[in-house]
């Protein structure tokens, strides 16, 4: 036979206050003395209280739901981010609802929609699929990061910093042909400072060089299959020259590694290699990689302490909006490991 539910009328009469002083106690303990708190305390554990989670939402409209846009998982990056996320309920409470969406607009639109019509109370977005603008007309308090923010908040790495940091170690290791691999980014978006800062440091030091942004790909493999076209195209193009490259991202790196590894059985004086992001796979690979380390863990704090501050302001009385968006950036951590010198 079940238990039954224990109600503020239970509490009430075994304490002998108010219906009203319980729900004080639940909504602004502050307003009760302490000994009048540690007696509904008590009365709690006596009579083994559960708190009702729908009756609270019901009753002031505060979920206590975040939801997360994210693009993809097959990225090792995306992954290691999300884990940071979800790491934070220890500190904030909040619980997350989450939405894989890439490229198509009207499906992400949806998904927002339906995180909408669970009233939560903030949204971050790793996404790149819809304009900051367009995210900035739902109301709600929103975080972006990694991505373009000009009408909302947001976080990200120094991406130039990163950039200049590993094109300088190639250079110094004394690469005869500096090459960098990336997707055709945006110049709104923050990682296309990866592009920008490898190509000034180039032309700066006079270091011959090649970019190749022809990687596309929904899915892991797709992907696989354009790095090693990319591959089989350096080999042909640069026989004998020591290749330093530097890959947009560690999962892109791995894949590089690996089919280094498939043609050498090892990597061979003439290839040095640095990823981008200090994912797992970056120590995990078959050999460690040299990589520039994005803070993943500083960025989810900052984004969720940027986030919880907005929806803080939203739940009082007379909440004052952010005049402007608050953007934040990271500096990154160049990490030596086995594929330099």
């Amino acid at each position: 036979m079940s238990k039954k539910q224990v109600t503020f009328a239970d509490i009430a009469a075994y304490t002998h206050f108010s219906k009203t002083t319980i729900s004080r106690y639940f909504n602004h303990p502050d307003s009760l003395t302490l000994e009048n708190q540690e007696k509904i305390s008590q009365a709690l554990d006596t009579l083994g209280y559960k708190k009702n989670k729908l009756a609270k939402v019901l009753a002031n409209g505060k979920s206590e739901f975040i939801g997360i846009i994210i693009p993809n998982l097959y990225l090792h990056y995306y992954s290691e981010m999300l884990t940071q996320l979800l790491s934070s309920y220890s500190d904030y409470h909040y619980k997350f609802l989450i939405f894989s969406s890439e490229h198509e607009a009207e499906e992400e639109q949806q998904y927002i929609e339906e995180l909408l019509s669970y009233q939560i109370e903030g949204l971050i977005v790793l996404s790149h699929t819809l304009s900051s603008k367009q995210l900035s007309s739902y109301q709600i308090p929103i975080v972006a990061i990694e991505r373009e923010a000009e009408y909302i908040s947001s976080v990200t790495t120094d991406n130039y910093m990163g950039a200049l940091q590993a094109t300088t170690l190639l250079i110094r290791d004394k690469c005869d042909i500096l090459i960098h691999i990336n997707v055709n980014v945006e110049k709104a978006v923050p990682a296309y400072d990866r592009i920008r800062a490898f190509k000034e440091t180039c032309e700066e030091y006079q270091v011959p060089y090649d970019i190749d942004l022809s990687v596309s790909g929904n899915s892991y493999q797709e992907i696989l299959n354009e790095i090693r076209r990319i591959f089989t195209r350096i080999e042909e193009k640069y026989p004998n020259q020591k290749k330093g490259i530097f890959l947009a991202n560690d999962t892109y790196a791995n894949m590089f590694l690996n089919l280094i590894f498939q043609k050498y059985r090892e990597l061979p004086s003439f290839y040095e290699i640095i990823g981008f992001d200090n994912s797992p796979i970056a120590s995990e690979a078959i050999l460690p990689i040299t990589t520039v380390g994005q803070q993943i863990d500083i960025i989810a704090q900052t984004a969720m302490e940027l986030l919880v501050q907005q929806m803080e302001e939203q739940k009082k009385r007379s909440p004052k909006p952010l005049e402007k968006p608050v953007h934040k950036q990271i500096a990154p951590v160049l990490i030596r490991r086995n594929t330099t010198s």
